[in-house]
């Protein structure tokens, strides 16, 4: 498939790497030379140094046989325009926009992204998705992620494998023998900054990072079973007010009667405007560095401290002064540096936000088509989790997964038929209809499209 990427910024680069590496035939459009020089350096794509608004420069990139556009700089006009452009004059059938502005977001200007005005397919918000995610994992302590699939029906848990899990050293399939009842599936497990799919007779380890598709009206037993009984939070203290933390605060709100919420917002006109939209929220005006604003925030009665400002630095300095200040907290800071990542137990951070690899998942999946719903990448896109359901062509229907003959790289997770959650065994018949939720390595995403009968685009 050929696909125009316009940034090459970190999203940009992370698109086009992983897209690449699918075998999809990638141009990377920037203004930045020092940008598009290491796109260069380091990935096998077509590159082109400016302005991806220029019909000119859309020609160059081969627009008129392109499949697909997205529009990912850091302006949204710009990302809207590509959009318009790459409709109007070459015709591309899908164009994905990633735009930030909250009032474009406004759900009673949605008409406007149609064909007759602004022709955008998609609208990727990171900010918003940022939201949700840290809503997801807010609703499961103890978990380091929380993704929803098949309705919400099933879901896709991440858990830090720490000293009071007592599930260390026991095979897999004895663990199935000592929680019977535990509609759960390991997936695998990230170890050593590899990620490795887990067999019958392989054992979690201490500082694994254990991805486990569930049965979702099982989340609660299922973190039981791992050692963690933390529980849910209801006081929450937000330090920034930006698009991330007037959002989630919203979606709180709304979702979370008992919610007591805090926000430390230090830019005065930016307090009043989200004091206004917010109806249960308290709105402090202040920085949120300082001890004096956090003691007046009454930060010992908070539970859980989420640091989204749009600084780094000032992430986990917050989170420095709550460990300092105020023990037992449960804290998550937004950073968009990677390299950050490395502090993280030092500083004794439960939750490191990536707003990458969030914005990458969301386009990602829209990459596929037919019967693909949600895809999440995770370790750095290398592996999907896939929900897909089985259709009339597909050659799954009526094989036992033991005889589908699927590769080592592709993982049967739960499958979801009419209302019921199944854990597939080795002698589970596929069934046309049938909602699957399934890991694959990024190199078998060809033979998952085969199997599914799956088309691009």
């Amino acid at each position: 498939m050929n696909i125009i990427i316009c940034g090459a910024g970190r999203v940009g680069y992370t698109i086009a790497k992983l897209l690449s590496e699918q075998d999809h035939s990638i141009t990377v459009i920037d203004q930045s030379s020092e940008d598009i020089q290491k796109i260069n350096d380091d990935l096998d794509v077509k590159s082109i140094v400016g302005k991806a608004t220029y019909p000119s420069v859309l020609e160059k990139a081969n627009a008129e046989d392109a499949d697909m556009i997205i529009a990912v700089t850091r302006n949204d006009e710009i990302n809207m325009l590509i959009c318009q452009i790459a409709f109007s004059i070459f015709k591309i059938g899908k164009k994905i926009a990633r735009i930030r502005s909250q009032d474009y977001l406004n759900p009673k200007f949605s008409l406007v992204y149609n064909k007759e005005n602004l022709p955008i397919d998609v609208i990727i918000s990171p900010e918003v998705e940022i939201a949700k995610s840290i809503q997801r994992k807010l609703e499961a302590p103890g978990a380091i992620d929380n993704v929803p699939f098949a309705n919400n029906k099933i879901r896709l848990l991440e858990i830090d494998v720490n000293e009071k899990c007592p599930l260390i050293n026991i095979e897999l399939n004895k663990i199935t023998k000592k929680f019977p009842k535990l509609e759960a599936n390991i997936l695998g497990v990230a170890r050593e900054e590899k990620f490795i799919i887990l067999k019958k007779n392989d054992v979690l380890k201490l500082n694994d990072k254990a991805y486990v598709i569930i049965n979702s009206s099982q989340m609660q037993l299922t973190l039981d079973a791992f050692g963690h009984n933390e529980k849910i939070s209801n006081k929450f203290l937000i330090i920034g007010g930006g698009n991330i933390g007037f959002n989630l605060a919203k979606n709180l709100e709304n979702s979370h009667e008992s919610a007591r919420i805090k926000i430390i917002e230090k830019n005065k006109a930016r307090a009043e405007y989200i004091a206004n939209e917010l109806n249960n929220s308290l709105v402090i005006n202040g920085n949120g560095l300082e001890e004096d604003v956090l003691k007046e925030a009454n930060i010992d009665d908070s539970e859980t401290v989420l640091a989204l400002t749009n600084d780094d630095e000032d992430n986990l300095m917050v989170s420095v002064l709550v460990e300092k200040f105020s023990k037992d907290k449960r804290t998550m800071a937004l950073i968009n540096k990677p390299n950050y990542s490395i502090l993280q137990s030092s500083l004794k951070i439960d939750d490191l936000i990536d707003p990458r690899m969030n914005t990458v998942s969301s386009i990602l999946k829209h990459v596929h088509k037919g019967t693909i719903e949600t895809a999440y990448s995770i370790s750095n896109g290398d592996y999907e989790v896939i929900e897909a359901e089985i259709i009339d062509s597909s050659e799954l229907i009526d094989k036992e997964l033991k005889n589908s003959n699927l590769p080592e790289d592709i993982r049967i997770g739960a499958v979801l038929r009419k209302n019921d959650i199944i854990i597939p065994s080795s002698k589970f018949i596929f069934k046309k209809k049938d909602i699957v939720v399934f890991l694959a390595k990024r190199d078998q995403l060809r033979v998952v499209e085969n199997l599914f009968r799956i088309s691009s685009i």
